[in-house]
């Protein structure tokens, strides 16, 4: 029997480390993909690795040159330090080839030897090979030599005296056998492609995740709740639209539900004109991206937005940075960036839009209905208003012609208040 390489190795032994970790020091350790949550693995298996040159002979592991530069350097540049990022890459199965220091260093951290001493002595039997092969093709040759047996059989019967009704009996039997087995074979065959399959596509998806760092941070319930709920949003993007003579200090509310799922958050944001949906994720401790698209009956992304926002300042008014547009007509709609003010309103309950009515006809904006948890309902009128006419100072020194950034430079696409006034 020979160990286990590569991937299938590595994936077992570092789970191993980390369960071995985690009942050692009581720490849990997150296994996604983010690289942070694996630098106190990386430390510990690097300062086994960087005693490997001088324990080959005592270890029973290959033999690894000396670092010349060893003193100079400290983690991680030292030749044979283990990054986090490594650990993360094998303990997900993205490595192929491990390199030969990190498989020693937990085998030694492990079972106290090297690769080599435990091959000698194997004290799991998880990391030794399985033989498949024979077993295959006793499985193939039987139903050919249950079917082979079959005549010779039938004939010492006939030969014997036996009446033709129990001969024909025995070969139904044999016959029903001989396709079980095949049967039964084909099953075996079926499973196993299903299950290289089903390994292949989770392979697949953990290099997706990894490479788009989706969901690369669990967070927290406290996190959870402050994101989760009704939010308004203050945009000053109607200012960046050429097309209207009289933009100067516009600004538009939305009103954004916020619903948190499996590690991330989908939400709909209600505009005065149209609507967005899309999803958020916690990157890192209470730093939020947020992205979106305008919800349209096409299979394809309309006006994609990004933004990015803290929650640990403790402040009502949330100034938020997107990359985003100006929504103008036709070629004039053009990407800018901009300052916006996120303001919680609560959480629960159910947001609609409020549609065909006369309130609709009499205010020229979109309608929309949050009905509150205790019942209570709340209504916001979406449309364009003059920035001025905001009742709050701080809204009005956040959202004036400074907080938009044209993607070109452009003199007379945000009015200022001196162009007015000539």
């Amino acid at each position: 029997m020979r160990l286990k390489t590569g991937k299938e190795e590595i994936t077992y032994l570092l789970s191993k480390v980390m369960d071995r970790y985690e009942q050692k020091t009581g720490e849990h350790i997150i296994r996604n993909t983010n690289r942070k949550n694996y630098e106190r693995i990386a430390q510990l298996l690097s300062e086994i690795s960087g005693q490997l040159p001088g324990t080959a002979d005592s270890l029973g592991h290959d033999f690894y040159t000396a670092d010349e530069q060893e003193g100079d350097l400290e983690y991680p540049f030292r030749k044979y330090d283990i990054t986090s990022s490594q650990v993360k890459d094998a303990s997900l199965g993205i490595v192929n080839n491990p390199r030969n220091f990190l498989v020693d260093a937990c085998y030694i951290y492990l079972f106290g030897v090297g690769r080599k001493g435990f091959e000698q002595h194997p004290l799991d039997e998880h990391l030794l090979e399985k033989q498949f092969a024979e077993t295959s093709i006793e499985a193939q040759s039987l139903p050919a030599t249950k079917t082979a047996d079959l005549q010779p059989t039938t004939i010492a019967l006939d030969k014997q005296g036996v009446p033709k009704g129990q001969v024909k009996a025995v070969r139904k039997r044999s016959k029903a056998e001989a396709y079980l087995l095949v049967i039964i074979g084909g099953l075996l065959v079926l499973l196993m492609i299903v299950t290289f399959a089903f390994y292949r596509q989770k392979a697949y998806w953990t290099t997706i995740r990894s490479d788009m760092s989706i969901i690369p941070y669990q967070p927290t319930q406290m996190e959870i709740d402050s994101l989760e709920g009704i939010w308004v949003s203050y945009t000053a993007s109607p200012q960046a639209r050429s097309s209207n003579p009289d933009r100067y200090h516009l600004v538009v509310c939305n009103v954004i539900d916020v619903h948190y799922k499996e590690g991330y958050f989908t939400f709909s944001r209600y505009g005065a004109s149209f609507d967005h949906v899309g999803y958020m994720q916690y990157e890192s401790p209470w730093i939020v991206s947020v992205h979106s698209f305008v919800r349209n009956n096409k299979d394809s992304i309309e006006s994609p937005r990004h933004s990015l926002l803290r929650l640990d300042q403790n402040e009502r008014m949330i100034p938020v940075i997107s990359a985003s547009w100006n929504f103008d007509v036709g070629k004039k709609n053009n990407i800018i960036g901009n300052r916006e003010v996120y303001i919680k309103q609560g959480k629960g309950g159910k947001v609609t839009e409020v549609l065909n009515t006369l309130e609709n006809a009499n205010c020229h904006c979109k309608i929309v209905e949050w009905q509150k948890p205790d019942g209570e309902k709340r209504t916001f009128y979406l449309k364009n208003e003059l920035l001025d006419k905001l009742p709050n100072d701080t809204l009005r020194h956040l959202l004036d012609e400074t907080s938009i950034l044209p993607r070109q430079r452009n003199m007379g696409l945000l009015i200022q208040a001196d162009s007015l006034h000539p």
